[in-house]
């Protein structure tokens, strides 16, 4: 069997939260509505779009929840289309991290509640779309927590739950990995915290991406 290491996109490959929070205030400022605050944005990034602003706004009705995952693909994408978007940066370490693991015979995945369009843009403007040989995203699959994406990412990859670890930054990331019996990996610089990393099942949390290919070996 191989041994598949899966990311997360936003939060663990990229810190892509300046624009995720503006393009959420924006749907909500379109809807009339006080937007949510940061840190609450921060915590739902990871879901789906429709299930993560049902997070955000629990009392609101399924149509309005669907507005307002249409009014952020629109605001996302004009903002795009006027180059107004913020960089998206690599996290310090992350190519290290890919190139140690690739030559330690680890196959490469991702597994995010992006678009396909959204996952193919970052990862092309990174020059990394070629090391990955699976890519799971939202347009595909139930949201995280579900064990779809890292399911089909392991059949793509002729890998098994034993032998792949699912890594990310979110809550959802571990219970995803849990629930498709995978390892759990944290890392500590998303944007959830290493205790509710832990809390949510994470066998590891990592530190800094230069150390992630020595923890997933000690798997």
């Amino acid at each position: 069997m191989n041994r598949l290491a899966l990311f997360d996109c936003d939060g663990t490959l990229v810190d892509s939260q300046a624009n995720i929070c503006r393009a959420m205030e924006a749907c909500f400022v379109a809807e009339r509505l006080d937007p949510p605050g940061r840190d609450a944005i921060r915590q739902i990034v990871g879901l789906s779009l429709v299930p993560a602003i049902a997070q955000l706004l629990p009392q609101a009705d399924a149509a309005l929840h669907d507005s307002l995952a249409e009014g952020y693909k629109r605001a996302f994408w004009a903002m795009r289309a006027d180059n107004a978007l913020d960089p998206e940066p690599l996290f310090d370490g992350i190519v290290e991290a890919i190139d140690t693991l690739e030559a330690n015979g680890w196959m490469l995945g991702v597994a995010t509640g992006k678009s396909d369009r959204g996952l193919h843009l970052i990862l092309e403007h990174h020059g990394l779309k070629h090391r990955f040989v699976t890519l799971q995203t939202a347009d595909r699959h139930p949201s995280k927590p579900h064990p779809s994406m890292v399911e089909l990412a392991m059949a793509e990859a002729g890998a098994a739950p034993h032998t792949t670890a699912m890594i990310g930054d979110t809550s959802f990331d571990m219970a995803m990995a849990l629930n498709a019996g995978a390892h759990a990996v944290g890392v500590a610089w998303g944007y959830h915290s290493a205790q509710e990393l832990t809390a949510a099942g994470a066998a590891h949390v990592v530190p800094h991406a230069r150390a992630l290919a020595a923890h997933l070996e000690a798997l």
